[in-house]
């Protein structure tokens, strides 16, 4: 080998060396400029988060709360309103059966005494038939058949 492929080699490794010292230090740069720009947009995001997420996760807290007691007292009132809608439904059921059965009373004892009544008018009616049929009987006797003539236009 010869001297100066020496020299060559060795400033060739020297700039290899040297090189590879700055891609180091530039990493190294590079390295620190990343955690640096980490940190900010994780302060960033914290700040962020006290003054806009904390304060709305606490609004949305209250009015979830609001929600859930509104929501028991609407299961409440429908419970409720359940409740009087079958005492209202038994209590028509109920009125209805009642009428229902008034009705039949009133007229079992209207048709009771419209029978009574027509008996009695068929009873007056036929003795008054057979008041007149005895009548006309006795019309029909030997010396009354003319007088039943004259009046029947003879």
């Amino acid at each position: 080998m010869n001297p100066t492929s020496l020299d060559t080699t060795n400033v060739l490794l020297g700039i290899m060396a040297a090189v590879s010292v700055l891609q180091a230090l530039v990493l190294i740069v590079v390295g620190v400029m990343a955690y640096r720009l980490y940190s900010r947009a994780t302060q960033t995001i914290r700040e962020l988060e006290m003054r806009h997420v904390v304060p709305l996760s606490a609004r949305v807290d209250t009015l979830m709360a609001k929600v859930d007691g509104i929501l028991v007292d609407v299961k409440a009132i429908t419970e409720r309103v359940g409740t009087r809608t079958e005492r209202v439904d038994s209590a028509i059921r109920h009125t209805m059966h009642r009428v229902d059965q008034t009705a039949d009373r009133v007229r079992a004892t209207v048709s009771s005494q419209v029978n009574g009544l027509v008996g009695a008018v068929n009873s007056a009616w036929n003795l008054v038939g057979s008041l007149l049929n005895g009548r006309r009987s006795s019309d029909e006797a030997p010396g009354h058949a003319s007088r039943r003539e004259d009046h029947n236009g003879g």
